[in-house]
């Protein structure tokens, strides 16, 4: 099996929806639904394109053997107070779990955030997702507290912890400066 872990390009687009859309079917720990993803693959080119356009934006994707079998996403904030922080998102195809894909794309994401002078990574996950929280705890994430009833799954409600790791600056004294980041 050979693996890596890249950023998305243009070109991913269709496969990257495909992705998504099997990420949404095979289980219920992603944000949508099975069959609520309407976007088009022209879609999907701009949404990538637009994402990686932005300094403290990127996704990257697992490619094994060719095939994309995982991303993970990282949105820094909008404004100059935010603008250290990301937040990410990440699905690994069940029948890749286990593998060391999800360790690799959370390693790859920090060092592209390191690379941009980003000092926060955070997330979310639902509390009964035991083998992320395992995955995200291992990885440095730390618990900032549980968003109560945050998701509505087949009609339950869903608690998530808020979950961040603090990456320090390059040098303290630019951040203590209050320089900008990017």
């Amino acid at each position: 099996m050979r693996s890596c872990v890249r950023e998305i390009t243009e070109d991913d687009a269709e496969e990257f929806l495909g992705l998504l859309k099997q990420l949404d079917s095979e289980t219920s720990f992603m944000l949508m639904d099975p069959g609520e993803r309407t976007t088009s693959t022209e879609e999907q080119r701009q949404w990538i394109r637009s994402a990686v356009e932005v300094v403290n934006h990127t996704i990257l994707v697992a490619d094994v053997d060719g095939e994309l079998v995982g991303f993970i996403g990282a949105r820094g904030g909008a404004y100059h107070r935010n603008h250290h922080c990301a937040h990410l998102a990440m699905g690994v195809l069940q029948a890749y779990c286990g593998h060391g894909l999800g360790r690799s794309l959370l390693r790859e994401v920090e060092q592209w955030a390191r690379k941009r002078n980003l000092r926060r990574l955070e997330l979310t996950v639902m509390v009964h997702n035991e083998r992320a929280v395992r995955l995200y705890r291992g990885a440095g994430f730390a618990f900032e507290g549980t968003k109560r009833e945050a998701l509505v799954v087949d009609g339950r409600a869903i608690d998530e912890h808020a979950m961040a790791k603090l990456l320090p600056p390059p040098e303290a004294a630019e951040f203590a400066l209050g320089r900008p980041f990017s």
